[in-house]
């Protein structure tokens, strides 16, 4: 399978290629070249399928072509050491919480199964350079560079760890992710450091793309991307969306499907659409936004104009210009009315949204992190009759303890596992927002 770029100003390249780079040098995103249907028999028996089993499927679809089969069985299955259930909220909604892996978030599964297909690629590097240079054939280490407003740093950097032969850098904007979040990166060590960036996610994003656009670093270093930019980060998460169906699909309420995604940067919601091309019988999409609104916005007017950042309650989703918006506008060939046809979007206040934190609590005993917030609210308004509706819980809800506790009214267990980074020693470089800065520490500390 080749992949080409969303700018469609440079040639098409393999898998290994879009994975190791990251970001296409005409600076575009990349995406395969076909979307292969999955056969109507997968669909027919789904819900008698584990999630592991599902995700083989559907990886094998994604990039059967170029890993071996074997190979890409054990990295689903070692991504994959958790179930995420649907839980029923009320009548017609449903909750399908994704925070069951190793952080207790979404990106989990993205972050793992990217950080052992990269080593699975620096493996193949390795023994290709032993086998035309002999033993002393030697290769350089992978710089993963990701930005973060929250739970993608904490997944990256935990899925990386340790990583033969990848060091993580996160760049992450200082005082604008929970502490809870900020811990489960910063106090890791070894092969993952911390960049505490003064400026907004936006800012951390932006050094991200400028360092891939810039020769002398790429000459000097092997860099690539752990953000949805990458595709080996943002098409496993298309699991979540067949394993939603399966499920649906067991409780035969799988007819009139709505599924809403809590957006940011738009990956989750790609995967999803992709998904739908894949076959997946999802009747429509809906994308709900906190206070920083450009899809929304795009929706109702045709035009998209990307903005500074707002800070709010929902931080993951704090993203005034997000990168996957050329996806979507690349998978619909740029047709506003397809996109609206497809997906509609909401957004809410910090005030609606840890308003709902507490209706959802009062009324039905349901606890809602700040992003799941968003989702639950845009089902609770936006289904019609004979419609039923699965939002992505997408964090636990004790990594937002504060905000959450405070509208509740009640305390929030804290998961061991999610505790324990608590414990750790914070351990991060103060960057500025100045590309120069960020390169100058990068030549001087990377590998």
């Amino acid at each position: 399978m080749k992949y080409y770029s969303t700018n469609h100003n440079t040639q098409p390249v393999t898998l290994e290629e879009a994975v190791t780079t990251g970001l296409a040098p005409d600076r575009g995103l990349y995406m395969p070249e076909q979307i292969k249907q999955l056969p109507e028999s997968f669909f027919q028996n789904i819900q008698d399928m584990t999630f592991r089993q599902i995700a083989c499927c559907v990886a094998e679809n994604l990039f059967g072509e170029d890993i071996d089969h074997d190979d890409l069985q054990n990295i689903v299955c070692d991504t994959l050491s958790f179930d995420c259930p649907v839980v029923n909220i009320s009548e017609n909604i449903w909750s399908l919480e994704l925070f069951h892996g190793p952080t207790l978030a979404f990106k989990d599964v993205g972050a793992r199964f990217m950080a052992r297909t990269l080593a699975y690629f620096a493996n193949k590097d390795i023994r290709r350079k032993k086998e035309t240079d002999g033993e002393n054939g030697r290769s350089r280490n992978v710089n993963v560079l990701v930005a973060t407003s929250g739970d993608t740093g904490s997944a990256v950097a935990n899925g990386f760890l340790n990583v033969d032969g990848v060091h993580v850098f996160v760049l992450y904007p200082k005082g604008k992710v929970s502490p809870i979040q900020e811990c489960q990166f910063t106090t890791l060590g070894h092969n993952i450091t911390a960049l505490e960036v003064d400026g907004t996610f936006d800012d951390c994003q932006s050094l991200v793309k400028e360092a891939f656009a810039d020769n002398e670093l790429n000459e000097a270093l092997r860099l690539t991307s752990a953000n949805s930019i990458n595709v080996a980060r943002f098409l496993p998460q298309s699991f979540y969306y067949f394993n939603a169906y399966a499920k649906m699909k067991e409780k035969e309420l799988a007819d009139n499907l709505v599924i809403c995604v809590p957006s940011g940067n738009f990956g989750n919601i790609t995967a999803g659409l992709l998904a739908q091309r894949m076959g997946l019988p999802v009747k429509r999409f809906i994308a709900a936004n906190n206070a920083n609104d450009v899809f929304l916005q795009y929706l109702k007017t045709g035009v998209y104009t990307p903005r500074p950042s707002i800070m709010t309650v929902a931080n993951a989703m704090d993203v005034g210009a997000p990168s996957n918006f050329a996806r979507i506008i690349d998978i619909f060939n740029n047709s506003h009315d397809e996109i609206c046809k497809t997906i509609s979007g909401c957004a809410y206040s910090d005030d609606e949204i840890t308003h709902a934190i507490t209706e959802c609590y009062k009324s039905y005993g349901y606890i809602l992190d700040p992003h799941g917030a968003c989702g639950w609210l845009a089902l609770h308004e936006n289904l019609t009759r004979g419609e039923v509706g699965v939002f992505l819980e997408t964090a636990h809800p004790a990594k937002f303890k504060n905000i959450v506790e405070r509208y509740i009214g009640s305390k929030v267990a804290m998961p061991k596992r999610l505790e324990a980074f608590t414990h750790g020693e914070k351990q991060s470089i103060q960057m500025t927002a100045i590309f120069a800065d960020l390169k100058h520490y990068l030549l001087n500390n990377a590998k």
